[in-house]
């Protein structure tokens, strides 16, 4: 390796401090700013998928991973009674494709914290948090970032892990470039309520008529309200941005009378401190890096939750932009381009979601939540779920993910 490499990361959640993890084995200084004052050790049930378990397996923490898991049994389909209509299992044979349920699901919370603590007393890593990148100028050599606190440092490598909303790729994306933000047509939102008795540990899914649904799941302490709305006229689509007793008030009327448990999670709702909502989208552009600015996780490739690969997507991608840079020594062009070369084939799979499909997990009509329930009866009742997961190929769409000696290295030591 060439001289150790001075990097910023923007963003502390799972795809920076993932990246954070290799550069820093490989000897290089990594700074991360993080605009929150603390770390966002908080957030919804998050999952590992197909080559994102193997890139933990290599970090040496899947089994800090293990520790934390949220044991989830697997998934079952209820109508507006709470009658089950069907369920599928986690595949937890360690063989073929995770099911519905992962195998390692985790909350959010806690992935984060386990890459911080991993990462944190390195030498040459330091978080900051309350700070936050305000501008940045670059050329051949280095890029100059101006902070919000008045500080202004030089570095070799920009690195924008700073989600779905970043700030980095808005700087870099060339003038008229096309909206990276693909519109599912759908709005979301989360909290958690105190668990009941009843909660049990299979996560419920329910789909009401006016393009509605509901999820409960549940960890060691509470109960996990999952909800989202089919919005063909894209009329929720700035809902995020309203304050959130005026969010709270939209979602009420949007589930009052549902069915179900709704009537509880309402009122839970009214009370909830970590109420989050968002507009479901993907982010999509083909520009991910440009001179010494680089986009990783959501920030260039957010898949959407409803493909489950977001997780995934960011410590695949971390370990790719690693392995690239090892493998380009002295030349961050060549690794970034080629870093885009071998991961977007990757990104464009998984980031494959047929609108049928969010029409179908979100029903206008009871007559289509009826022929569900009956073929989801019927799928789940000759265990095609199980067939299907326990002799499909692990890797997602075939991809291979790449093996760099250098990092590999370090995965023995």
């Amino acid at each position: 390796m060439t001289s150790p490499l001075k990097v910023l990361i923007c963003g502390s959640g799972c795809a920076g401090p993932a990246l954070v993890y290799w550069l820093m084995r490989l000897g290089h200084r990594v700074t991360v700013v993080e605009r929150y004052p603390t770390l966002r050790a908080a957030g919804a049930q998050i999952d590992l998928r197909a080559q994102g378990i193997e890139v933990v397996k290599r970090m040496g923490l899947l089994e800090s991973v293990r520790d934390k898991l949220v044991d989830e049994e697997g998934m079952r389909f209820v109508d507006s009674t709470g009658k089950s209509w069907g369920t599928v299992l986690a595949n937890k044979s360690g063989q073929g494709a995770q099911s519905l349920t992962s195998e390692y699901e985790i909350m959010r919370g806690d992935l984060v914290q386990i890459l911080y603590d991993a990462t944190k007393d390195h030498e040459g890593v330091e978080y900051i948090f309350g700070k936050s990148v305000e501008r940045f100028e670059q050329d051949d050599q280095k890029v100059t970032v101006y902070f919000s606190d008045g500080a202004v440092d030089d570095y070799d490598l920009l690195v924008g892990a700073d989600g779905q909303g970043s700030r980095v790729r808005k700087a870099i994306l060339p003038p008229g470039a096309p909206d990276p933000y693909r519109r599912i047509g759908a709005c979301a939102a989360y909290w958690k309520i105190p668990r009941r008795e009843t909660d049990d540990r299979m996560a419920s899914v329910y789909a009401a008529t006016k393009g509605r649904a509901i999820f409960r799941r549940c960890n060691s302490g509470s109960t996990q309200v999952l909800v989202s709305k089919r919005d063909d006229g894209n009329e929720l689509n700035s809902l995020a941005r309203a304050p959130v007793e005026q969010q709270k008030e939209i979602w009420e009327g949007i589930l009052r009378g549902a069915g179900w448990e709704t009537e509880r999670f309402v009122e839970g709702m009214k009370s909830a401190d970590d109420f989050y909502c968002q507009e479901l989208v993907q982010v999509r552009t083909e520009t991910w890096y440009k001179g010494r600015v680089v986009l990783l996780g959501d920030a260039g490739y957010c898949p959407s939750p409803l493909t489950g690969m977001g997780t995934t997507a960011s410590f695949v991608g971390a370990y790719v932009l690693a392995g690239e840079i090892t493998r380009h020594p002295g030349d961050l062009v060549a690794a970034l381009a080629s870093y885009d070369a071998v991961f977007r084939p990757f990104v464009h799979e998984m980031q494959t979601l047929y609108r049928g499909l969010v029409r179908l997990a979100m029903p206008m009509s009871p007559w289509v939540i009826r022929i569900r329930c009956y073929f989801t009866w019927m799928v789940c009742s000759l265990k095609i779920p199980d067939f299907i997961s326990k002799f499909s190929a692990a890797d997602r769409g075939g991809w291979k993910l790449p093996k760099y000696p250098e990092l590999m290295a370090i995965e023995k030591q």
